[in-house]
């Protein structure tokens, strides 16, 4: 047995007894190790710490990640045709080397020729990962993966959804999850049967150590058809008032279903969707607070997207995605007002951040300038 097995093993076994899972378990005993190290060496503290103690650091250095989909032309690309980082592996060296000590997977595909193959969305595949998330000092937070479109629940997707939670368990995540809103449904029955597919689903993920988690987009804000006149369908036509997200979150259980907030798309939304009609007929005006929505249950957000946008009024979503810290969104205050400091875990994403043919480096430059700019946020 590997030194590798025998943690898991060890972890697997004691962490049982005491009701831990091998992550927690493995953290509880490096904390007691570091402790006693530090009582051995006494409370002596470097001038470094001292210095940085107290210096406001809105995003500590541990909790500074990024969702590889924001690099995911360098983790496609052949590394026969290109001296750039190609694949996994490379792509985690330049991560680590850039200063990221999260990242968060947007599934487990990557280049053919790429060390590992194509896909690596088996255990053997989860394995191999780990090995490469270990040797650059990187830690997986979670996943834009498989959750199932069907209800109830096949058996085939009930399979993979199981692979989903061991391979998470595997690559040593927290959260497992996935890039899309609950539903697309604006309508409340919908939405009553993803609270109950998800409530389910966050059952198994809880039972297996992780936080079930959903990332939403501009629409996931928008009003809630819960009241007024029928349609032909016998669907509702009007608003409460309550958005739809927020209407999830009440019928799920806060032990079992997490959110993580994409603040780019929740400012979006703020530009959007500012009116409704009521239940009476009226227009009803009502500005969205995406940071308000995060202050009333801040723990339900374990995760961020720290996605910043440049105010362009001449499109629809009223922003232009940008490399963080470039935009007008105000970050400083969010991450500052947000409460529950040092729980959150934000990740820097950019859809556009890939530059094609015509500056393949592009990806990878503006996630070292994102990483600078979070890294310089005080608060």
């Amino acid at each position: 047995m590997s030194a590798y097995e025998e943690e898991i093993e060890t972890a697997g076994t004691l962490g049982r007894r005491l009701g831990l899972n091998r992550r927690q378990f493995l953290a509880a005993t490096t904390g007691m190790a570091a402790a006693a190290a530090v009582a051995a060496a006494g409370p002596m503290k470097s001038a470094a710490q001292a210095a940085t103690a107290g210096n406001g650091v809105l995003v500590p250095p541990g909790k500074r990640g990024i969702i590889l989909y924001t690099v995911r032309d360098a983790t496609s690309r052949d590394p026969r045709s290109t001296t750039l980082p190609s694949g996994f592996r490379a792509v985690f060296e330049e991560l680590s080397r850039i200063g990221y000590k999260q990242v968060e997977f947007a599934g487990y595909s990557q280049h053919a020729n790429a060390e590992g193959g194509a896909n690596l969305e088996t255990v053997e595949g989860a394995r191999l990962l780990r090995t490469w998330l270990d040797d650059n000092g990187l830690e997986a937070e979670g996943n834009h993966g498989f959750i199932p479109g069907s209800w109830p629940l096949s058996q085939a997707d009930l399979d993979r959804f199981k692979l989903h939670l061991e391979i998470a368990n595997i690559l040593g995540m927290s959260h497992v999850g996935t890039g899309s809103d609950p539903t697309g449904s604006a309508y409340k029955a919908d939405w009553d049967v993803a609270a109950e597919k998800w409530n389910t689903l966050g059952a198994m993920a809880t039972a297996a150590g992780l936080k079930l988690y959903t990332h939403n987009h501009d629409v996931a804000y928008s009003f809630l058809l819960d009241s007024g006149p029928l349609d032909a369908q016998g669907r509702p036509t009007r608003s409460s008032g309550i958005r739809r997200l927020e209407y999830f979150l009440t019928q799920t259980d806060p032990g079992n279903v997490w959110l993580e907030m994409d603040i780019f798309w929740a400012h979006v939304a703020q530009y959007k969707y500012k009116t409704y009609t009521a239940p009476d007929g009226s227009t009803q005006t009502q500005v969205f607070n995406p940071l308000g929505v995060v202050q009333a249950q801040t723990k339900r957000f374990p995760l961020f997207h720290a996605k910043d946008g440049k105010i362009n009024t001449g499109t629809s979503n009223g922003y232009d995605m940008v490399p963080f810290g470039t935009g007008d969104i105000d970050y400083k205050s969010f991450f500052s007002e947000m409460g529950a400091k040092g729980y959150h875990n934000p990740m820097y994403e950019q859809d556009n951040a890939p530059g094609g043919a015509a500056n393949p480096a592009q990806s990878l430059q503006y996630a070292e300038l994102s990483y600078n700019n979070i890294a310089k946020l005080r608060g």
